[in-house]
């Protein structure tokens, strides 16, 4: 018997060793099922947060939302179509690592209750017809893969035959392993997609959520018009780890969040709190496609009273 194990079962350090260890933590499950989440080290009432958007009262962090649930919140229940889209071969590769690709798929569909990873639909944003498309983070950490890849191409085309604007809200891990290639490939199908869709003339506008990492912020987030952000978002490529192996010095403690992208890369147009960006895009909206008179006549109103405070503070 080596000194560790000796230690573990002689000593009240081992004592309390076994005690941790036999310790019971709770499951995803349990979890899952539990009333309260934790963000900033106190129990908060999930009923609570939905009342408030999934955002914590107290410290702001913004926490998981379905896109049903987003959808549900921007458009009222039942005001929303989905897009429904081709769906590939499942599993080419007959993946297997700790546990079968197929079966992840499975699990996946049964616990979010979407297809794949993406939830595109038909709606309006202040009386203006949109397509938007979301990614569920729950879903196998929103990666993207042929079926999403399928689901994006059909959203933006229906987005160009109406000729309406086409809005994506990220959450996502990066593309696929499971599929290889074959999920690598979707990033140039996405921006092939986007680029038809600005050939139309038409609006491309993305939402940024935590986190939006890998193959996603490379390939079709990079596109936008125009760029919205959830408050504290994670917004990268490679992990911090990975930069910081590579860069002399201490990465600054809030690199890779949407603030630091809006401020010093120029990637974020606006980093906004949950409840503020659906009516930003309304405004934006109607402001870039000149709809909605109410929204315009006072957007033009609080200009032209900056411009006389202006004017007078020069004079």
């Amino acid at each position: 018997m080596n000194w560790i194990l000796k230690k573990i079962s002689n000593s009240k350090f081992g004592n309390n060793i076994n005690k941790f260890i036999e310790k019971k933590f709770p499951s995803k499950l349990e979890q899952a099922n539990s009333k309260y989440i934790s963000c900033h080290g106190l129990p908060i009432d999930k009923n609570n947060l939905k009342k408030n958007y999934m955002v914590c009262p107290d410290c702001n962090f913004h926490h998981y939302l379905s896109p049903t649930s987003r959808y549900n919140m921007w458009f009222g229940q039942n005001n929303w179509l989905e897009i429904k889209s081709a769906e590939p071969s499942p599993d080419p590769y007959q993946w297997k690592d700790t546990k079968k690709y197929i079966d992840r798929l499975k699990d996946a569909k049964k616990n979010t209750g979407q297809d794949n990873a993406i939830l595109s639909c038909e709606a309006k944003i202040n009386n203006i017809d949109v397509v938007v498309s979301a990614v569920d983070f729950k879903f196998i950490g929103g990666s993207i893969s042929m079926a999403e890849g399928e689901n994006v191409l059909a959203a933006v085309q229906r987005a160009i035959e109406k000729k309406v604007p086409y809005i994506f809200v990220s959450a996502s891990g990066g593309m696929r392993m499971m599929t290889n290639i074959l999920s690598l490939m979707q990033m140039t199908r996405m921006t092939i997609a986007i680029n038809e869709l600005k050939a139309a003339g038409l609006f491309f506008g993305v939402v940024v959520t935590s986190p939006t990492t890998g193959g996603l912020s490379a390939s079709i987030v990079s596109l936008s018009d125009i760029c919205w952000a959830e408050s504290g978002a994670v917004y990268a490529f490679a992990g911090r780890r990975i930069v910081q192996a590579q860069t002399p010095g201490e990465l600054p403690e809030n690199f890779q969040t949407v603030e630091w992208a809006r401020d010093k890369s120029g990637q974020i147009d606006l980093v906004l709190d949950r409840k503020d960006i659906y009516p930003t895009i309304g405004k934006i909206l109607s402001i870039l496609l000149k709809k909605n008179s109410v929204v315009i006549s006072s957007i033009e109103n609080e200009t032209s009273e900056d411009s006389q405070s202006l004017t007078k503070a020069a004079s």
